[in-house]
């Protein structure tokens, strides 16, 4: 149902299913206590947390392993105006099980960026939103 504002609530079943289809989100965190976006390649894991693989010295892994953080992803459409956007808020965490790290390293994302010293990172789907513009969710 659209809201007076022309948004359409979408569930969480849409929400995941429209995450699975984009290559690229947004972690939103917090750097030196202010909020901080960083794009990143990303997949869905099997239980809907958001997999991200970046280098283990990274900035990134330092801000965010072991806190809580937001991750957001959209497709808008300026001609027809219409689009959506998802954000998944949960604790991240560095993937230190080998055995999780081996099944990641085959199923999970790869970096753009080459790497030696490649980590996951998990992002729990513990609250999922968006909300959708138009008719948008069925263009991709």
């Amino acid at each position: 149902m659209f809201q007076t504002d022309g948004f359409r609530a979408l569930d969480r079943q849409e929400c995941l299913r429209l995450l699975a289809k984009m290559p690229v989100g947004r972690v939103v965190y917090t750097r030196r206590a202010l909020p901080a976006v960083l794009p990143v390649n990303f997949c869905l894991d099997t239980d809907a947390a958001v997999l991200l693989c970046t280098s283990a010295g990274s900035d990134l892994v330092r801000a965010i392993d072991g806190v809580v953080v937001a991750f957001e992803a959209d497709e808008f459409d300026a001609a027809t105006r219409s689009g959506w956007s998802v954000v998944v808020t949960g604790r991240a965490a560095v993937v230190t099980d080998s055995a999780e790290h081996e099944r990641l390293s085959q199923t999970g994302p790869s970096s753009w960026k080459p790497m030696d010293d490649a980590v996951f990172v998990r992002i729990e789907s513990e609250m999922v939103t968006g909300r959708e513009l138009g008719q948008a969710h069925g263009t991709r």
